[in-house]
């Protein structure tokens, strides 16, 4: 399985805003720190996006193709396979995420 995704990853948008990287999940962790989820929706800070003169920054990033054989509460953890669309305030695609600092081992709590 690749590496997972955890809230000490580094996860920005394709014209460098940060997300913000919170996780519902409180059982499972890597390397000390929480597994993200599938289902998790992380906020974006600082995307200077801009079409034209219309600043259309990343809001948030929302995920796809977690994990299918290790999942929290039937949820897919991320994994450095996971797919982060970012998308703008109309919830239109913007790019994909940027991942790294991913964790190969995991802890069970």
């Amino acid at each position: 399985m690749p590496p997972v995704l955890t809230m000490s990853s580094a996860v920005q948008c394709p014209h460098g805003g940060m997300a913000i990287l919170v996780t519902d999940n409180a059982l499972l962790t890597a390397g000390g720190s929480l597994v993200l989820l599938e289902s998790d929706i992380h906020p974006v800070a600082g995307c200077p996006f801009v079409v034209g003169v219309v600043y259309m920054p990343c809001l948030t990033v929302q995920w796809e193709n977690g994990a299918s054989s290790l999942t929290v509460n039937g949820v897919g953890v991320l994994t450095e396979a996971s797919v982060g669309t970012c998308m703008n305030a109309s919830d239109a695609p913007q790019g994909v995420a940027i991942v790294s600092d991913s964790e190969p081992r995991l802890e069970a709590i």
